[in-house]
């Protein structure tokens, strides 16, 4: 019997932990955000991340391995029958569209208090919708463009007196344009 890859099995056999996952994996897309053992959210993650990778590149293969591991396939509400309401089709074109800017990230793991019953120390882990923060990826893309000029501005820099030349004519033109907008 093969063992995880961490920790004890969450059910008795590698299927019935495999069954578990796929379930909760189906449950997150179906709602959004689920409440479960903070053990089971961690074991969920990389998964539902994968899938929703898989979900991003929308090809026929990865829909088709999606569609293994996503179980249920009815209709989210008993009253709307069709495809266009099957937990996979959301996925496919609700939730990974609403993901296209994210590089990866996709769920949040937040630590609740624990249960009642038992003790057990419990999580919330739910799909990460907002937009990412444009701040970011302006610096991200700032730092590229810099990496990019460090070697074309040495390259540059040796002909100095033709950089500074450059500008007094800017100007000098802005000044023509100006007179031929006063006279007119």
């Amino acid at each position: 019997m093969p063992t995880p890859s961490k920790g004890p099995r969450l059910g008795g056999s590698p299927a019935h932990e495999s069954l578990i996952l796929k379930n909760l994996a189906t449950s997150l897309f179906e709602h959004g955000r689920i409440t479960t053992t903070q053990k089971r959210a961690k074991r969920l993650q990389p998964l539902a991340e994968r899938l929703i990778s898989k979900a991003k590149r929308g090809d026929l293969h990865n829909i088709r391995q999606i569609a293994k591991t996503v179980h249920n396939k009815t209709p989210r509400r008993p009253d709307e029958p069709g495809d266009a309401n099957t937990i996979l089709h959301r996925l496919i074109t609700e939730i990974a569209p609403a993901m296209a800017d994210r590089q990866g990230g996709y769920t949040r793991i937040t630590k609740v208090g624990p249960r009642k019953g038992d003790n057990a120390p419990m999580a919330v882990i739910e799909l990460v919708l907002e937009p990412v923060s444009p701040k970011q990826a302006v610096v991200r893309e700032a730092e590229k463009a810099a990496k990019k000029s460090a070697p074309k501005a040495a390259a540059v820099e040796a002909p100095a007196d033709e950089a500074v030349e450059a500008p007094a004519d800017e100007t000098a033109t802005e000044a023509a344009a100006e007179e031929t907008t006063k006279q007119d």
